[in-house]
């Protein structure tokens, strides 16, 4: 197998199978989340520390996103992918043992580190391996990544708990992240895509924050997913009280779905016919304006729907930009990696923020503050993209 083979035709089985590592990643934060509410019976004594078990994952990504790019970038992209995949099963499995508290929180650092290796390197291998028509697409599937695995995990994952108890739900996921491992190890042996080896110490790592957030095309995709990514989880989070009792679990578990629809149907066919930024400041826009409805119509089910279809064109848009922006796999590494940095920051800020919000000033705090989170979003889009513009 040679590279130029993939120039005609985008080999989408292994397109398929890189998304389906995405899944294990996304589980890696999900599988916690899933079942937080029972975590208490495993560690009686933990109190407010349980929190670490889900947070640990992301505070890593904050420190460690851009340098993750550049890591992967040096020890090459397949080779971390199989790492991280490896190492992903080898923690889970530890994990099933439910080990004490500390030695929990230790591989849930480890397994942070698994996690950005596997965001970083897979998106990448997508935007080399497609044919340039085929690249919206394939990455559009890609940023489905997150809602597709917490959708299972409850559908599936939650049922395998009930039943056999968490250890399951952990072993499930380890031999998920291997079977992945085999299959994509053998599938990418030949692939000959990567690119020279880059320095690394720790002036190279400071360097790179500094040239990746100084670049209008690198940065990008991440400014934008930092407004993203703050509105997402949160408004997840805290909408549920102003749903109307009768239809809340619907109009719940309805919202990733109908962001990932979104995503595919109608974020692919814009990205036919416009840039991926111009997809998304479409979805900030969009989505600023349903925030003035549910300002009107607090936890409105159509409003909330289409909230989700609106940020779903955000959603998939960030990670098409990434190679559209950016030509080279190291550039695209980068971008990835502050891709992770940011959505990491944006998650860990997003909930507590906008629960202070709504605790100071009521229901109105939530579309106040989505609402201009979205407008800086595509404000920030429209300034990065005149900065590029004049370069």
């Amino acid at each position: 197998m040679h590279p130029t083979q993939f120039e005609k035709k985008t080999p989408w089985g292994l397109v398929l199978a890189l998304w389906g590592a995405g899944l294990g990643a996304a589980a890696q934060y999900g599988k916690f989340s899933a079942i937080f509410d029972q975590l208490p019976e495993v560690y009686p004594d933990a109190g407010a520390s349980l929190g670490f078990v889900v947070s640990i994952v992301g505070l890593l990504g904050i420190f460690f996103g851009v340098a993750a790019g550049l890591m992967v970038a040096r020890i090459r992209y397949r080779r971390a992918l199989l790492w991280a995949l490896w190492a992903g099963a080898a923690i889970s499995a530890f994990q099933a043992l439910l080990p004490p508290l500390p030695w929990m929180l230790a591989s849930r650092a480890l397994e942070g580190l698994s996690h950005l290796a596997m965001v970083v390197a897979a998106p990448t291998l997508i935007a080399q391996l497609c044919a340039p028509r085929d690249r919206g697409l394939a990455l559009t599937l890609w940023g489905t990544f997150f809602g597709v695995s917490f959708t299972v995990l409850a559908w599936a994952g939650l049922p395998l708990v009930a039943w056999q108890g968490i250890p399951a739900l952990l072993i499930a996921h380890a031999i998920y992240l291997a079977i992945f491992a085999l299959f994509l190890g053998a599938r990418l042996r030949a692939l000959s895509i990567d690119t020279p080896v880059p320095p690394l110490s720790l002036s190279k790592i400071v360097k790179d924050h500094a040239t990746i957030y100084r670049s209008p095309s690198i940065s990008a995709p991440a400014i934008g997913w930092l407004f993203y990514t703050f509105c997402f989880v949160s408004i997840l989070t805290v909408m549920p009280p102003y749903i109307a009792e009768e239809s809340r679990a619907f109009v719940m578990g309805a919202m990733p779905l109908s962001s990932i629809a979104s995503s595919m149907i109608i974020g692919v066919a814009l990205l036919r016919i416009m840039s991926a930024v111009t997809v998304i400041g479409i979805g900030f826009a969009a989505s600023a304006l349903v925030m003035i409805w549910l300002w009107q119509v607090p936890g409105d089910p159509m409003g909330c729907l289409l909230l989700a279809a609106a940020m779903g064109l955000v959603q998939g848009a960030s990670f098409a930009a990434v190679p559209q922006l950016n030509g080279s796999p190291a550039t695209q590494a980068q971008a990835n990696g502050a891709l992770a940095q940011m959505g990491n920051v944006g998650n860990t800020l997003g909930t507590p923020v906008m629960a202070v919000t709504i605790g100071a000033i009521g229901y109105a705090g939530l579309p106040l503050l989505a609402g201009c989170a979205f407008a800086l979003g595509g404000c920030a889009h429209l300034a990065l993209a005149r900065r590029r513009a004049r370069a």
